[in-house]
């Protein structure tokens, strides 16, 4: 009898546990413009998102923040005076996101001082890492690599700027190598590079 308790419990508790991934979350559309809130270990800033600029990356970034991606994420690359890159730090996340790609734009806004764009390899490898500019990175509206033109960029912050200049860049572009252990076995990575900051969570906000 104690069994079948157990066996019950767990098949409960897996029941009201929140999903991390469903496909049609990949078809939900965003409001034309919207306010994430980024709480983290340096405090919190916010970014506004127009979705005119890029609709299928605000889309994409729209049902990230909408189905917590990033909450428990961190700022893995934060090389100062170019780029804050952030992602999560959960495989099972990221693996099931990773798999469906967000179509390439023409860059229609270009990357200045505080502006959001995800990061790319290549032709349609958009999926669910993001960078903000830390200064006028102009170049990356042209740059042709892989085949494809350009980082479009569809939001920017607009609340406590300061927050993301102070995130830790000490490691600078050197976690990037070390990428794969981020998703292995993230406590090893921390104890790596022990001063990189995370992200509690990220949210919508009404403004």
């Amino acid at each position: 009898m104690r069994k079948i308790i157990i066996a019950l419990f767990i098949i409960s508790f897996i029941g009201c546990s929140p999903a991390i991934f469903k496909a049609s979350w990949t078809k939900e559309i965003a409001p034309e413009t919207f306010t994430t809130r980024f709480e983290t270990t340096k405090g919190s800033f916010d970014i506004k998102v127009t979705r005119r600029f890029s609709p299928k990356a605000v889309d994409r970034f729209y049902q990230l923040v909408k189905h917590r991606y990033f909450d428990d994420g961190m700022f893995y690359r934060v090389n100062p005076g170019f780029v804050a890159q952030f992602g999560s730090s959960d495989s099972t996340k990221y693996n099931r996101w990773n798999s469906i790609k967000v179509p390439d734009e023409k860059v229609l806004q270009g990357n200045q001082r505080g502006t959001l764009s995800f990061g790319r390899g290549g032709k349609e490898t958009r999926t669910t890492d993001l960078f903000i500019n830390l200064r006028d990175n102009s170049r990356l509206d042209t740059l042709f690599y892989n085949g494809v033109k350009g980082f479009p960029t569809f939001g920017e912050v607009v609340n406590s700027m300061q927050v993301v200049d102070s995130l830790y860049n000490g490691y600078a572009d050197t976690t990037m190598a070390n990428l794969d252990l981020m998703y292995e076995d993230k406590a090893a990575f921390l104890k790596k590079y022990p001063k990189l900051d995370m992200i509690t969570k990220v949210y919508l906000i009404k403004k």
